[in-house]
């Protein structure tokens, strides 16, 4: 399916309305409406043996992560800033905030949920949503790539120790993936996939693992829970890392998906709102017993890519789906085998990894620096099976390698031409910061230069406090053997930053 027109911008950086994605317009279209329904469906087929999956990391009931996943995706339906992203439980989530089931129960889980969902409105008010602007391409490129890598890696449980059915179920229900598309888009290749495996194993009686064999389904509806913790400082002391690191694990996740969105459609999305709307869904879902959650990536692959939904319809189904799924139609849902669901997730790791970025032309154009920023991310990522922790690494890389290259734009040239014997001038160009200042005194001749010396600047920029204590160090050298330094032709900027802090840093610069 092709990819919509991009939506216009306002002079404020907002989407402007597009009809592509108004959930109005789908609504008065039969067959945008069909695409959203039934993108909706798979999805909440995709989610329940996930949900259950995250549950058991977690240590805690299946029907917590399904119940999470039911309020999570309804509730960022209408306070999410991207249209048709998933969230619901997830598995990075639930190994931030396993211990706290483990070491201290129901209660302080769930207290922690709520207080990291708080976190999240105040980061998200706060415009946390703004830095993702110093995340780089090559990050975001091993963000993609590690994302492919850990849903195959997910599924493999699933392939290990099985009958041997398992194997030629999954291959035809990729193969179904792969070419119905092909001959028609009319209903979602995935659904029909599940639909005819499933229907093969029932009429066939082929005994393979099924999603009733993952965990109990819930047979009733989430109802309002209050944590039973004492209200004090020692249960916010207990909480509070916690609820922090499960905060910022969910932001950081679901503004790189959003971005990812935004970019697999061609459209602009809100992240402030997106931001502090998954604070409030974790909010609710930690007030109807729910382990929280955050976007999920390959859910809303397959709801954008495989699918092809655009609107707030599909995330407000695929939740309305799930809790009927397994509470009105469990029975039917259990006999669903994994096989289909594996094959699912095998097409969408194969649709996310970004192939470009590692075809050998590629890797031959693009600098050594880029390279090692995305596979630093990606082998992060994969080792600690943690998104967060490969991005934050991808973006530590970065800064280094960007701060040890631009540490070599800066050169001075020593320029002999001098109306006067007693003067030299030495000519400092690039931009001028801790990392390519450092070496600035040492390109000198303090002995050797005569008694005026003169540093032309007109071709450089100083940016911090760090250049301007060499600058001063520079000077302090030259006095002591007697002579004197003026610098001529800074800029403005660069003028203020000295007066300002020139001779002010102390001795210990």
């Amino acid at each position: 399916m092709s990819d919509p027109v991009p939506t216009p911008q306002s002079v404020t950086g907002a989407p402007e309305a597009d009809e592509s994605y108004s959930v109005l317009a789908a609504l008065k279209s039969p067959r945008r409406l069909k695409t959203e329904v039934l993108a909706g469906l798979v999805v909440a087929l995709a989610l329940i043996p996930e949900a259950i999956a995250f549950s058991i990391i977690a240590g805690v009931d299946p029907r917590i992560g399904l119940f999470a996943s039911f309020t999570m995706a309804v509730s960022i339906a209408f306070l999410g800033g991207r249209p048709a992203m998933i969230s619901a439980a997830t598995g990075a989530i639930a190994l931030v905030i396993a211990p706290v089931a483990r070491e201290y129960g129901m209660d302080y889980f769930i207290a922690t949920v709520i207080l990291a969902g708080i976190f999240q409105v105040a980061l998200g008010l706060l415009g946390v949503a703004k830095l993702m602007r110093f995340i780089p391409r090559s990050v975001m490129v091993g963000f993609v790539n590690a994302l492919a890598i850990l849903i195959f890696l997910s599924q493999l449980p699933h392939l290990q120790g099985v009958p041997w059915m398992v194997y030629p179920l999954v291959a035809v229900g990729i193969a179904i993936m792969v070419l119905m598309p092909r001959w028609t888009k009319i209903v979602p290749a995935p659904l029909v996939a599940i639909v005819l495996l499933t229907a093969a194993t029932v009429t066939a009686a082929i005994n393979v693992p099924t999603v009733g064999d993952e965990g109990e389904l819930p047979d009733s509806l989430p109802s309002l829970f209050f944590p039973d913790v004492p209200l004090n400082l020692e249960t916010l002391q207990i909480i509070a890392p916690f609820a922090l690191a499960m905060a910022l694990v969910g932001i950081l996740e679901s503004l790189l998906t959003a971005k990812l969105v935004d970019d697999v459609t061609d459209t602009h999305s809100n992240k402030t709102r997106e931001a502090w709307g998954q604070g409030a869904a974790n909010v609710i879902t930690g007030f109807f017993g729910g382990m929280g959650g955050c976007a999920m990536i390959g859910q809303t692959m397959i709801n954008v890519k495989a699918s092809g939904a655009r609107t707030r319809i599909s995330t407000f189904l695929a939740g309305v789906f799930l809790l009927i799924l397994v509470v009105g139609l469990g029975d039917v849902v259990a006999i669903i085998p994994m096989a289909a669901l594996v094959a699912v997730m095998i097409m969408v790791a194969i649709g996310t990894f970004d192939w470009h970025s590692v075809q050998l032309g590629t890797l031959k154009r693009m600098p050594k620096s880029e390279t090692a920023v995305m596979l630093a991310t990606v082998v992060v990522t994969v080792a600690t099976h943690n998104l967060a922790y490969g991005v934050i690494v991808g973006v530590l890389v970065a800064m280094v390698l960007f701060a040890r290259r631009v540490a070599h734009f800066t050169t001075v040239t020593r320029l002999d031409a001098s109306d006067t014997d007693d003067q030299r001038v030495y000519a400092v160009e690039g931009e001028l910061f801790f990392a390519s200042s450092n070496d600035l005194v040492y390109q000198f001749d303090y002995a050797g230069d005569p008694r005026n010396i003169v540093i032309d600047m007109r071709n450089a920029h100083v940016w911090d406090a760090s250049t301007v204590a060499t600058l001063d160090a520079i000077r302090t050298k030259y006095e002591a053997k007697g002579k004197t330094v003026t610098i001529v032709g800074a800029n403005p900027d660069t003028t203020e930053r000295l007066d300002r802090l020139g001779g002010k840093l102390g001795a210990g610069h």
